[in-house]
């Protein structure tokens, strides 16, 4: 009876003491999740999205950001670290360029210079030779760790996210155990850069960020619009800010939309004054009721990654104003286009962004 309960009893402890004691990354920071909205009001469950069109990408996945050039051409990023362009019908593909990491964002500068923001590389210019080139990995001596999105004002600045100065893709397995890890710790670290081409000079605009994310401008380029992505919600805030703290208060920085029912990703400006906001993915409940409980997220990493509780598929994208009212809101609840991070509008059609899809989907408008 005794070596009975010994042979029982000692792996239960020690089971007991993996998940009590062995070592994760995070150092889980308790915060005060807002009870999820559901999918209601300007948000109630709809099939907009359903039935996307697809451009098969032949190996390629992950067309996380899609622009069309002035050249007339759509250029992608996808997950092997290539930058694809083809004709807008999705003819012609060619790889454009490969930066050796993993761009999630791009713009063009007023020379025609792909300007991309490279979650293992920094922010790169890519020109239209195709040579790459640095222009900042760093903020004074502190690396930019997770360059996530960019947007180039017609002033030449070129503002930046950096959606965590904790967990750096190139360290951490990838951008999707990155941002798990980050929005796990929730010691909000991220933040938005500005690099001034003229001066060579980087600095913070604004930090204290739960994974900061999508950036986009105002018509006027006076104001940001980033998505705060571990607590998600969209800010406003002034360029003229300086190393602000967003968690202290401040004139130049305010909340644009609050208590979303999923993970805010990019933000596309559209036509019309329109802004394009993607979900990657929905709330989930259980992930909610950790925010006050530290240690059951630092338990969850100790459990395999099948029972990690990450959010169901669900294909969800949003377009507001920048008076934060919302214009649009297109759904596919079965999933079937993973991550819908964003759309990019054209006058003919709505592209769907995604981390993980197989195809480029879009839309007739």
């Amino acid at each position: 009876m005794k070596k009975a309960a010994w042979i029982v009893g000692v792996p239960v402890v020690a089971l007991g003491a993996y998940l009590s004691l062995w070592p994760v990354p995070i150092e889980p920071v308790a915060w005060v999740s807002p009870a999820a909205p559901g999918y209601t009001g300007m948000h109630a469950v709809n099939t907009k999205l359903a039935g996307l069109n697809l451009i098969a990408l032949g190996t390629e996945e992950g067309p996380e950001h899609i622009v069309i050039a002035k050249d007339g051409k759509l250029y992608t990023t996808v997950a092997s670290g290539n930058i694809l362009r083809m004709n807008p019908d999705g003819s012609a593909q060619e790889v454009f360029a490969n930066t050796g990491g993993r761009v999630l964002g791009f713009d063009f500068d007023a020379s025609g210079n792909l300007i991309a923001a490279d979650a293992v590389k920094g922010l790169l210019s890519i020109s239209p030779d195709r040579k790459v080139t640095v222009l900042t990995d760093k903020v004074g001596t502190d690396p930019i760790r997770y360059a996530d999105a960019v947007i180039v004002a017609r002033n030449g600045k070129m503002y930046v996210s950096d959606a965590s100065t904790r967990f750096a893709p190139a360290s951490w397995g990838g951008t999707f155990e990155a941002s798990v890890l980050d929005i796990l710790e929730q010691s909000a670290t991220g933040r938005v850069l500005e690099y001034d081409p003229s001066t060579g000079t980087t600095r913070i605009v604004a930090r204290g960020m739960s994974f900061a994310n999508g950036v986009a401008l105002s018509q006027d380029e006076q104001t940001l619009f980033v998505n705060e992505t571990g607590k998600y919600r969209v800010w406003k805030i002034s360029v003229l800010a300086n190393d602000l703290d967003v968690t202290q208060g401040s004139p130049l920085a305010s909340v644009l939309l609050d208590n979303l029912p999923g993970y805010p990703d990019n933000l596309m400006r559209g036509l019309d004054g329109k802004i394009w906001l993607g979900f990657a993915k929905p709330r989930n409940p259980t992930i909610d009721k950790m925010a006050s409980q530290t240690f059951m997220r630092k338990l969850t990493l100790r459990l395999p990654r099948a029972m990690w509780p990450i959010p169901q598929a669900y294909g969800h994208v949003i377009a507001f104003t920048e008076n934060g009212q919302i214009v649009a809101d297109l759904q596919d609840p079965s999933g079937v286009y993973p991550e819908t991070t964003a759309v990019t509008e054209t006058k003919n059609r709505l592209y769907v962004q995604s981390l993980h899809a197989k195809g480029l989907g879009w839309l007739p408008k």
